[in-house]
C-alpha cells in the first residue's frame, strides 16, 4: 500500500507543476495580451506585459481584412477529414497488428515510427511535384490525405496499444458466436477500445489542425486553413506583431476550447489500460 504524501512534499509537488503549467501557458498569455495592444505597444522596449491603450482594433482589421469563416471551414473538413480517413485505415491496421501478430509485426511497427523522424523537408519537392501533376495542389482533399499519411504512423501506434490491453479471448468468444470480421471490429472491438479511439482522434485533429508546413507549402488561396491565415499577415514591409497576435489568437481559440472541454476524454482514453 503506497504511503500517502507528506503536506510539505504535496505543496512542493503542486507548486512544481503549476510552475511548470504557468511556464508552458505564458507563451499563450502573452500573444493574447498582445493582441489586444497597439502596434507601438506590442513592440515597445523594455517589452511591457500590460498596456494602458487597450484595443480591439486589431481583431476588427483582421476579420475586414480576410475571410476568416473561409479559413475557419478549411481547418474543420482538413482536420476532421484527415482523422477520419486516418482511423479508417488505422483501426484495421492496428486490429491485426494486435490480434494476428507476425514474426515481423514490431519491426514494421518500428519502421512505422520511425518515418516521423526524417525531416519532413526531404520529401516536399517530391509531394509537390506529384500533387501538382494530379491535381491535387490547393485542394482540400490533397491536403487530407498529405496529413493523414503524416499522421497515420502515430494513429496506429496509438491503437496498437490500446487493443493490446483488450483480451483476446473476448474476440475468439464472438467469432464462436458467428461474428463476421467486420462485426467483430466494428460492434465488440471498437466499443471496448472507445475511450482509446476517442483520444486518439482528438490528438489527431489537434496535430492536423496546427500543422503549419505541409498546409502553407501545398496550397496558396483555395483549401488554406487557419495556419495559412495567420501566415498572411507577415507582410514585406514587417510583422505587425499585434495584428500577427489578433491572427493567432483567433486560429487557436477553436482547438483550445476543444481541448478544454475534452481534457476529461483525453486523459481518460490516454490513460486507457495503464491500470489492470
Amino acid at each position: 500500500m503506497a504511503r500517502a504524501q507528506s503536506p510539505r512534499r504535496r505543496l512542493i509537488t503542486t507548486l512544481a507543476a503549476w510552475g511548470v503549467a504557468l511556464t508552458i501557458f505564458f507563451p499563450v498569455l502573452w500573444m493574447i495580451l498582445t493582441s489586444f495592444k497597439t502596434e507601438a505597444s506590442a513592440v515597445a522596449m523594455p517589452p511591457q506585459l500590460f498596456t494602458a491603450d487597450w484595443t480591439l482594433e486589431n481583431y476588427a482589421e483582421v476579420w475586414q481584412r480576410s475571410d476568416y469563416p473561409r479559413f475557419f471551414w478549411n481547418s474543420v473538413i482538413i482536420s476532421v477529414g484527415s482523422t477520419l480517413l486516418g482511423l479508417a485505415i488505422a483501426i484495421p491496421a492496428a486490429w491485426s497488428m494486435a490480434f494476428v501478430p507476425g514474426k515481423r509485426t514490431k519491426d514494421l511497427l518500428m519502421w512505422m515510427l520511425s518515418t516521423k523522424m526524417m525531416p519532413a523537408v526531404a520529401v516536399l519537392i517530391p509531394l509537390y511535384l506529384v500533387f501538382q501533376r494530379i491535381g491535387l495542389f490547393d485542394t482540400k482533399l490533397g491536403l487530407i490525405l498529405a496529413l493523414m499519411l503524416m499522421n497515420l504512423p502515430i494513429i496506429i501506434w496509438m491503437l496498437y496499444t490500446y487493443f493490446k490491453e483488450i483480451p483476446g479471448e473476448i474476440l475468439e468468444a464472438a467469432r464462436m458466436d458467428g461474428a463476421s470480421l467486420w462485426n467483430e471490429i466494428v460492434y465488440v472491438l471498437t466499443p471496448m477500445a472507445l475511450p482509446g479511439i476517442a483520444s486518439t482522434m482528438l490528438l489527431n485533429i489537434i496535430l492536423a489542425w496546427n500543422e503549419a508546413f505541409w498546409t502553407i507549402t501545398l496550397t496558396t488561396t483555395k483549401a488554406a486553413p487557419l495556419s495559412a491565415f495567420i501566415a498572411s499577415f507577415s507582410a514585406p514591409q514587417g510583422l505587425f506583431y499585434a495584428k500577427l497576435s489578433a491572427a493567432s489568437a483567433m486560429a487557436i481559440l477553436p482547438i483550445l476550447i476543444l481541448g478544454w472541454f475534452s481534457q476529461k476524454q483525453l486523459v481518460r482514453g490516454l490513460t486507457f489500460g495503464a491500470v489492470k
